[in-house]
């Protein structure tokens, strides 16, 4: 067997692999003995069909199935023997398979086109220079935030007169001529005026009193999916609704925050963690402040990623890659499909092989403890969020491990800490300028970024 490799440029190359009769004859010769060991035929003991009998039953299959055995290990051997960083998955080229002919061929020679990884030279040092955002936590978020929760553990009251947070009780009545339409949709609902899109439509809503009403174009006020279920119908069906309703208010209910007491603070934090407003408030910078620290080290990394990439700019090998994507795909997918997110495709692979270079340059590793503590801590995390007690140490431990026997999860949670990991390299290496900005500001720059 010969293996022979052809550089088309720096980024493709072309495999062939050469298989004599000679390479194949013995192991096809055992495989049809052990078929006819086993093969029984009408007016044949079993064991004793005659060979050829077998060979023209299946001859040619066994021929097939040992020669793509041949080849799958000869190329992926030869390419770790040669240590090759192929992307994707080799390619073997239609036209050699369309050419066989496998009743009468001995000798036989198969193509297969191989996409190269581009050598990657970057790496982040301390000449490098990042900003990293202090999102500052203000007093007004921190109300806002107490007041958000005081209304979730609040009580559900009618009211007198609609305000811009209430839900409204009523009926919805198709009008025709500025009367209710005779067997016109006709619907209960409740209307919660915050889902209503613009201010100058919540604005008709607001100062209600019971038995008061209000005409409209629903589907001009609102996404899809509430028109659906205020007027009762199909969310496909709101497209084609042209027609104006009038909504009767039949209840207000308002709800009104809870008291903040040591009832509201036990609720929520357990028993005597909190006495006062202003623990409450400490607790809740605490919080928001760990929670923007993740968003800033997201923003931190998406500059050094973009950073990065900029001065590796990785060539790929465009025509290949979109070739195998189509292959690669479970779904049929077309060239236009590919042609829309291929962009954003390379630029993820492009990254992929900038974190592995960096990764192993840095011997940045996760060992599977390390994996199980994380793991654990994440399952503590969603007990938590769902307001449960932690599991002993046992079965936190027996729950991390099983969470990490799912590969996608496994793969995910392996990322996440490769993604810390590298985090950490970046501010213990690179010069890092801390600065200070408000949430509103953070927010509108994010949003001049993306």
């Amino acid at each position: 067997m010969e293996v022979v490799k052809k550089d088309i440029d720096k980024l493709n190359a072309e495999i062939t692999i050469k298989i004599e009769e000679a390479d194949y004859k013995n192991k096809v010769e055992d495989a049809l003995k052990n078929y006819r060991k086993q093969v029984t035929m009408p007016g044949f003991r079993k064991g004793h069909v005659p060979m050829g009998m077998v060979k023209k039953m299946v001859g040619t299959n066994l021929l097939v199935d040992e020669i793509n055995r041949m080849l799958s290990d000869k190329l992926y051997n030869y390419i770790g023997e040669e240590k090759l960083d192929v992307l994707g998955n080799p390619l073997p080229k239609q036209e050699d398979a369309d050419k066989i002919d496998w009743d009468n061929q001995k000798d036989f020679s198969f193509t297969y086109e191989v996409g190269l990884a581009p050598e990657v030279k970057v790496d982040i040092t301390e000449k490098d220079k990042f900003e990293k955002h202090i999102i500052k936590v203000s007093d007004k978020m921190i109300e806002e935030q107490i007041t958000e929760i005081a209304k979730q553990y609040g009580k559900m009251v009618d009211a007198e007169k609609s305000e811009k947070e209430d839900m409204l009780y009523g009926k919805f009545e198709e009008l025709e001529g500025g009367k209710v339409k005779e067997e016109g949709i006709s619907n209960s609902a409740v209307l919660n005026i915050r889902t209503i899109n613009k201010d100058k439509d919540q604005k008709q809503f607001i100062g209600l009193k019971v038995g008061d009403s209000v005409e409209m174009k629903p589907q001009d006020i609102a996404d899809a999916n509430y028109v659906a279920s205020w007027l009762g119908i199909d969310e496909q069906y709101i497209a084609d609704q042209k027609s104006t309703f009038r909504f009767t208010v039949e209840k207000i209910n308002r709800m009104e925050p809870a008291e903040l007491n040591q009832e509201f603070f036990d609720k929520i934090y357990g028993k005597d963690v909190v006495k006062s407003k202003e623990e409450m408030a400490a607790k809740i910078r605490e919080e928001m402040e760990k929670s923007l620290e993740q968003t800033s080290d997201q923003f931190f990394e998406r500059d050094v990623q973009d950073y990065l990439l900029g001065k590796a700019k990785l060539d790929l090998p465009d025509a290949f890659m979109k070739k195998w994507l189509k292959t690669a795909n479970e779904k049929p997918i077309t060239d236009e499909q590919i042609e829309e997110e291929y962009d954003q495709y390379a630029q993820g692979l492009r990254w992929q092989l900038i974190e592995n270079k960096l990764i192993k340059d840095h011997e940045i590793k996760v060992e599977q403890p390390e994996a199980v503590e994380y793991t654990k801590g994440l399952i503590a995390q969603q007990l938590a969020g769902m307001g449960q007690g932690l599991m002993d140490d046992e079965a936190m431990e027996d729950t991390a491990k099983r969470v990490l026997g799912n590969q996608e999860e496994a793969q995910r949670i392996y990322q996440e800490i490769y993604s810390k990991k590298l985090r950490a390299f970046y501010k213990e290496t690179a010069k890092i300028k801390e600065k200070e900005i408000s949430y509103d500001d953070f927010v509108k720059l994010a949003e001049k970024r993306s």
